[in-house]
């Protein structure tokens, strides 16, 4: 591949958000491949995050968003080791957009560990009549089960949803991507959802 171009290096910015230099190093590691280069700097930020793991993150921002008409809103707690990270651009934008994929997409909650256990049930149960109503083998209807299980956490857990403005990617790949961005642990603490007649879950 001949040499890494402003434009490219312009389009792999746009596309991750990382920064000039790092999406320069990627598209030379990767020959100028930009699906590839998009895979390297993905993998970076998961590297990254993987080392922060476990770092206290008792710093962060309240970040909230409210629906066109007032009826729909959701606010997120998002938490980081320093209060420096925590002023950045980077860090507020990315609280904003949980708010607004909250609003839009109503997770249950926020990994699969916190899905409570009666309600897993209630969906495997349904899975299994249903399979079985279909006239599946019992040997089937567990797998059958078992994937309908991952797609049912992929729509209820939030760091398994495909973000609602770019759904190649995850939650939990944009949560790896600013890790590696900023250096720090990042951690979803919580999050609320309001809408205007609706019953608390």
């Amino acid at each position: 591949m001949g040499q890494i171009t402003a434009s490219m290096v312009k389009e792999l910015r746009e596309r991750t958000k990382a920064g000039m230099m790092d999406c320069k190093k990627a598209l030379q590691e990767c020959d100028g491949d930009m699906e590839k280069a998009v895979a390297w700097l993905r993998q970076k930020g998961l590297a990254v995050a993987a080392k922060r793991a476990g770092r206290a993150t008792s710093e962060g921002v309240i970040q909230c968003y409210i629906h066109a008409g007032n009826k729909v809103a959701a606010m997120v707690e998002l938490n980081c080791e320093t209060d420096f990270v925590a002023k950045t651009d980077q860090f507020i934008e990315f609280a904003r957009d949980l708010a607004l994929h909250v609003t839009a997409t109503n997770p249950v909650c926020i990994s699969r560990e916190e899905v409570p256990a009666e309600l897993i049930e209630k969906e495997k149960t349904i899975y299994a009549n249903q399979a079985k109503e279909s006239g599946k083998p019992d040997h089937i209807i567990e797998k059958i089960v078992e994937g309908r299980l991952e797609k049912f956490y992929k729509e209820v857990c939030l760091l398994e949803q495909a973000y609602v403005k770019d759904p190649d990617v995850t939650i939990q790949d944009m949560l790896n991507d600013l890790i590696g961005k900023l250096g720090e642990n990042i951690t979803i603490r919580r999050f609320a959802r309001f809408q205007v007649g609706a019953e608390d879950n």
